[in-house]
């Protein structure tokens, strides 16, 4: 599973908004990774920031 699918599947599976200090927690993914896959996130309107520098999907 390609590291953006899997920071996408943490933030369906929790369930609420999450930072990425927690997507690190849950995927046991590294940090730089995470904030990558994110930035491709935003960038394709993936995920919405309901307040700050907390994310869910769209």
């Amino acid at each position: 599973m390609e590291t953006k699918e899997q920071v996408l599947e943490a933030m369906k599976n929790a369930g609420v908004p999450l930072n990425a200090g927690k997507i690190v927690e849950l995927t046991g993914l590294d940090r730089k990774e995470v904030d990558k896959a994110m930035k491709q996130l935003k960038a394709d309107a993936a995920i919405i920031s309901p307040k700050n520098c907390f994310w869910q999907p769209k």
